[in-house]
């Protein structure tokens, strides 16, 4: 489908050559990886890190911290995912993705780390800090919850994996050495440096009922325009269609007595004829492009860029005919612009770039780096083959597609980083390492054509209305010193301290302990201890929308609004605050052989957290919240459909702090390769234990009369809906020209509680658990190399078409018989695994 768009084009500062900054990278951070290799008698070569520590030659084996490393190969071998997110979820069990969202949280998944929010992840590439989407996870919508809610992370599905070297996964608190939103741990991707050769890939696949047809073609080249120098580029384009997952509409069977809702039956499909419970179409084009030079013996200069085009829509929920009719009241003639219903979609345009440049080099044995790195996302917001709620209203004509106005945040990050070894008589050199930082932010929301807000606005989405447009913007400074070095044999020790101003948060300081002591060339302990510092991502503190279902309304409110603060939240969010522990063993009794076991405690304070659903008006009836929800809602100057004010629900929720949690967790890791007369077995085993508990909730504020703030919903949400435990237990078995990869996921119980929409006699809302058991997933990838240059693989991801279970049957019940759309949305979408069941694709490969 063609869509003229109203474009703006994003403009970027000229790169500053010298920048006041600090680091969120290491000195060395693209110049000292050595990709993960083995040698011809099996052993695996030591993989040089640099995340974590500042210090040069460091190995993952030596590594004082939890790392985990993914080879091109790793990542090679989950051929059959079709972008990074997907193949990361695949093979580091502590990352879990976002597999299903509703309306624009479909468009945009998240993956976050340890259980905790995609926001407190921070993304390097290079070692350099990656911007964040404009397209924030909004899912308060009370067909279901979301543990990703609020997410407004680093969308890695911008960076194609052809272009990918390898990545290094952190999974410890690093706020000290990296910056405060990194509670979690850091992911670093590490671009590829190749100045020669070709490749290039297709893959084509879908799932096994035929929906969501995927499509991928990319290209990696490298050149060496001069002596010493590298030029690599890689481009990809993939196109994923719709899937539909829906249970009937109850309206399609309850009411379709009457014409026009007759005309119903006539639908394709039919009774299935809602189609919002599925995958969004997506169609993504990206260019990354990674090059140094090196000036004469005095640094090198090096630049990344990255550039992606998508264009998304995502159906809604179906309208009946009757829905939209309008009666003229002088001649009694009823029209009916939609004589069959319609299925609206909420569309996107996403233009997502970033750009960084810097020098690094050797002065007086100080290795220097500095940099400046400038990124920007920009979302067109669209709602497609609607209708304006002013129709029934006033009768006159409306558009069948609406511009709702745009999200656009942009990153501009500079930074200083310094780093030597002094020989001061201990077992090893001290490791002396210093920068600054400067970042400045902005987000931004756009107004959509009045049309598109006014009296309610386009069916399935009202645009942004004036009111809730906003420029907003944000400093950061900062400075670190890290100390890391060997006193005795065996001992290595790691201190790092950091200081941060925000501009509009203050200021902040934080610092990370580092130990570890190995007994034995076969066994070592390691233990950190570090506290962290999160501020609100604009994003969080300003976003306002309104969501509109049939027979609802949702209002999402900026706490930092006077929408926000008339629910008697305070003035706006404050910082969250985090305390990390961790300990972990490190046991290599063979040189081939690795395994670790890393236990871990994360408490944060003051979490920022969206509410649940605070319900104004349930099916046209009050309830005790009703005056400070509509105070709120006319504040911050939503309009609602006439027809949901007559007989409807409308609710609003909003970001709030007060909610203290803690997380407990372990992950393990093994490693074996073994060969065989039939070829080579590489085994591996990791695994994940995960379990977060809310220590304190706060009191919600009288302004909203004794309704709860934070509902089991939303606590279940952060507490139950993510894995208990996740296992991969993999085998690579090479034999000649023949690759098969086997990896099976046991993915741990989740449940989550689930409230019926207010379909019940009480007049509000009644919560119902429902719980997804261990489940094992079986992915599979065959390769057969059939010449030097060309490479074919097939395989299955989901290989035996699992499906979570349906909700609780009280809530399906309760929606069905109050002849609810939200029936539709039958299976538990909190699923770690997705709703869509089993995924067979094909993949050549050329390279030459």
């Amino acid at each position: 489908m063609t869509l003229i768009r109203k474009r703006a084009l994003l403009s970027a500062p000229i790169m500053a050559a010298v920048a006041l900054a600090l680091t969120t990278s290491p000195v060395k951070a693209a110049d000292t990886v050595a990709a993960s290799a083995e040698t011809d008698n099996g052993t695996p070569l030591q993989e040089v890190i640099v995340t974590g520590t500042r210090q040069s030659g460091l190995s993952a084996a030596e590594s004082p911290a939890p790392i985990q490393i993914l080879s091109a190969d790793a990542l090679k071998a989950a051929a059959g995912n079709p972008d990074l997110m997907a193949t990361l979820a695949q093979i580091v069990p502590s990352l879990t993705m976002e597999a299903f969202g509703l309306d624009m949280a479909g468009q945009t998944l998240l993956a976050k780390l340890r259980g905790m929010s995609p926001n407190q992840v921070l993304v390097l590439v290079n070692g350099k800090r990656r911007h964040t989407t404009a397209n924030i996870s909004i899912d308060t919508d009370q067909q279901d919850g979301s543990p990703y809610s609020g997410g407004a992370g680093v969308d890695l599905n911008f960076i194609p994996v052809e272009a990918i070297d390898h990545i290094e996964v952190l999974t410890d608190g690093a706020a000290a050495q990296y910056g405060t939103d990194a509670i979690a741990g850091v992911i670093n991707i590490i671009l590829k440096k190749s100045s020669s050769g070709v490749t290039v890939d297709g893959t084509y696949g879908n799932y096994f009922n035929g929906g969501g047809n995927t499509g991928d073609v990319a290209a990696n080249a490298g050149f060496e325009p001069t002596d010493g120098s590298y030029f690599n580029i890689t481009a990809s384009v993939l196109n994923h269609g719709h899937s539909d997952q829906g249970a009937i509409d109850p309206r399609a069977i309850h009411d379709i007595g009457t014409y026009p809702n007759s005309n119903m039956t006539q639908l394709a499909g039919y009774p299935y004829v809602n189609h919002i419970y599925g995958d969004a179409e997506t169609h993504t084009k990206l260019v990354l492009a990674n090059a140094g030079l090196q000036l004469a013996d005095i640094a090198e200069f090096y630049a990344f860029a990255t550039y992606g085009d998508k264009h998304a829509d995502s159906y809604e929920n179906y309208r009946t005919p009757q829905r939209i009719g309008y009666t003229d009241p002088v001649t009694d003639v009823t029209t009916y612009p939609f004589p069959f219903g319609f299925n609206p979609q909420e569309a996107t345009h996403e233009l997502d770039w970033q750009t960084t440049g810097g020098f690094r080099g050797v002065l007086a044995d100080w290795h220097w780096d500095v940099s400046s790195s400038y990124g920007a996302d920009k979302v067109d917001l669209y709602t497609l083959d609607s209708i304006g709620n002013s129709y029934p209203v006033n009768g006159e004509p409306t558009p069948s597609n609406f511009y709702d106005g745009f999200l656009q945040t942009t990153q501009w990050t500079s930074t200083i980083d310094l780093n030597r070894d002094f020989d001061i008589g201990m077992a090893g050199p001290l490791n002396v390492a210093g920068g600054v930082e400067y970042r400045r932010e902005t987000y931004a929301i756009g107004a959509g054509i009045p049309d598109s807000w006014q009296d309610g606005g386009a069916q399935s989405y009202a645009g942004i209305n004036p009111v809730s447009a906003s420029v907003n913007d944000r400093k950061n400074e900062a400075v670190y010193i890290d100390l890391a070095g060997k006193p005795i044999d065996g001992l290595r020790l790691d201190a790092a301290g950091r200081y941060e101003h925000y501009s509009d948060f203050g200021s902040a300081k934080v610092g990370k302990l580092t130990g570890r002591y190995d007994f034995t060339p076969e066994y070592a302990v390691r233990a950190t201890i570090s506290n962290g510092f999160r501020a609100p991502t604009l994003a969080e503190a300003f976003y306002t929308s309104t969501n509109v279902a049939p027979t609802t309304a949702t209002v999402s409110l900026a706490p930092d609004s006077a929408a926000g603060k008339a629910l008697g939240l305070g003035n706006g969010l404050t910082p969250e605050k985090s305390l990390n522990y961790s300990l972990g063993f490190v046991f290599r009794p063979l040189p081939a052989m690795s395994a670790t076991l890393d236990l871990y405690q994360i408490t944060i304070t003051d979490r920022i957290v969206e509410t649940g659903s605070i319900l104004g008006q349930n099916f046209g009836e009050p309830t005790p919240a009703y005056i400070p929800v509509f105070n709120a809602v006319n504040a911050s100057g939503a309009q609602i459909d006439p027809a949901v004010l007559k007989s409807g629900s409308v609710s609003v929720s909003t970001f709030a702090n007060g909610i203290d949690t803690r997380t407990r967790g372990a992950d393990l890791t093994f490693s074996f390769p073994v060969d065989y007369a039939l070829g080579h077995v590489n085994y591996t085993i990791a695994a994940t234990y995960n379990e977060t508990a809310v220590t304190k909730v706060p009191a919600s504020p009288a302004e909203l009369a004794g309704t709860t703030l934070y509902d089991a919903q939303s606590l279940s949400a952060l507490t139950t809906a993510t894995p208990k435990f996740v296992v991969n237990l993999g085998a690579t078995w090479t034999y000649e020209r023949l690759y098969v990869n086997v990896l099976e996921k046991i993915y741990g119980p989740t449940s989550e509680y689930i409230n019926d929409d207010g379909n019940n006699p009480s007049g509000g809302l009644e919560f119902f658990k429902t719980t997804i058991g261990v489940t094992p997933i079986t992915n599979l990838d065959l390769g057969y190399q059939l010449s030097k240059w060309a490479k074919l693989d097939i395989g299955a991801i989901n290989l035996f078409n699992r499906f979570p279970p349906n909700l609780n049957s009280n809530i399906l019940g309760h929606e069905f018989a109050g002849d609810d759309n939200s029936a539709v949305v039958h299976l538990a979408s909190f699923s770690p695994f997705g709703i869509n069941g089993g995924f067979y694709y094909a993949k050549a490969t050329i390279s030459f």
